[in-house]
This record gives structure tokens, C-alpha cells and sequence, in this order.
């Protein structure tokens, strides 16, 4: 049982350091609102006492879909407009304030790539960019795969790519695969599969 106390004092002494490293917020104005974004610029209290500015992009958030079928994956390659660049991704798509994210990934599973799975799994959440962005990407594999038909909204242009899960992780060591959502959807996918 010692070890037990261990743990609990760990514990207690893990919040008490955490409660030296929050920071209040003190005052928050909207800059900017967009479709998509929202920027603000906060006043925050750290720590030690002194202030100090924060600009902060508010997003609703995302999900993203590892869509498998006897170790082949589903990507999309698309256009990504602040990169200039087209991109390999799992198929993904933005919530909408308040969303299911598993219906979300449903949704844009089959808008994406008009496959529908029988099963889901969360494989967790992500944080893209913590130092001025507050979006979470929820990740989820799914099984049991149907073709239905793909339903690309009026803007979305997409290809779907079908690629050996083994593949893809060799993308992302490569630098193929460069976004970070689906770097990291697959390389849980990788380590669920080999356990």
C-alpha cells in the first residue's frame, strides 16, 4: 500500500505545481469574425503577477476519420490553400458549434470519400496548434466499410487515394504525409493494429 500513498502525494503535487503555471484572463476583445474563425486578443495574468497579451483563434473544431478495410487506408488528396500545396489526408471535416463529433466524421466520412462503417472507434483528441489556437480534432477509425455515394460540397475538390496502411506510415517518415491530424490518426492506427 505505500506505493499508493506515492501516488496521491505525486498527485497533490502535481495539481499544486499546475496551479503555478495558470494563467486569468483579464480582458478579451473580439478582433475579428469570420465564417470559420474568431480572433481575439486577450490580457492574461500570469503567474508572477505581471500581465501580458494573448491573441487567440477561436475554431469550433474538427474531426477526422481513419477509414480501414483489410489494411487499406482511405486518403483524400485536396488543395490546401495556406500552404499552396496539395496535401494527403485522411478524410476530415470541420463541426459545427455544439456537433456530435462522431456524426461530424459520419458525415464527412461519406460527403469525402461515400464510404459509411458499421463500426467507430475514438481514437482520441489533438491539438494542432495550442499556442494561439483553442480547435480539438477528434480522430476515430472506422471498420465495416460500405460504398455509398460521395457527396462533395459545392467547393470541396478531392481525390480519394486507397493505400496500404504500411504505406502511409512510411509517408509520414518520409515527409509525404505532412498534415498533422493525419500523421497522428495513423500512427495510433498503426500501434491498435500490431497489438
Amino acid at each position: 500500500m505505500h506505493s499508493g500513498t506515492v501516488v496521491v502525494y505525486l498527485q497533490q503535487e502535481r495539481i499544486s505545481m499546475d496551479n503555478n503555471l495558470y494563467e486569468k484572463t483579464l480582458d478579451s476583445k473580439k478582433i475579428y469574425e469570420g465564417r470559420i474563425v474568431e480572433l481575439r486578443k486577450d490580457t492574461v495574468l500570469l503567474p508572477n503577477g505581471k500581465e501580458a497579451p494573448r491573441e487567440v483563434i477561436r475554431h469550433p473544431g474538427g474531426v477526422c476519420i481513419a477509414a480501414l478495410e483489410n489494411d487499406m487506408l482511405y486518403l483524400v488528396r485536396q488543395f490546401r490553400y495556406p500552404y499552396n500545396e496539395i496535401l494527403l489526408e485522411v478524410p476530415a471535416g470541420k463541426l459545427n458549434w455544439g456537433e456530435d463529433p462522431l456524426e461530424c466524421g459520419k458525415r464527412e466520412l461519406l460527403e469525402e470519400t461515400g464510404l459509411e462503417a458499421d463500426e467507430y472507434t475514438y481514437l482520441g483528441k489533438l491539438y494542432p496548434s495550442p499556442a494561439y489556437l483553442n480547435e480539438v480534432i477528434h480522430m476515430y477509425l472506422a471498420r465495416g466499410l460500405t460504398k455509398k455515394k460521395q457527396a462533395l460540397d459545392e467547393d470541396e475538390f478531392l481525390e480519394v487515394v486507397k493505400m496500404p496502411l504500411q504505406e502511409a506510415v512510411s509517408g509520414i517518415m518520409s515527409g509525404e504525409i505532412k498534415d498533422a491530424k493525419t500523421q497522428a490518426a495513423i500512427l495510433k492506427l498503426k500501434i491498435i493494429t500490431e497489438s
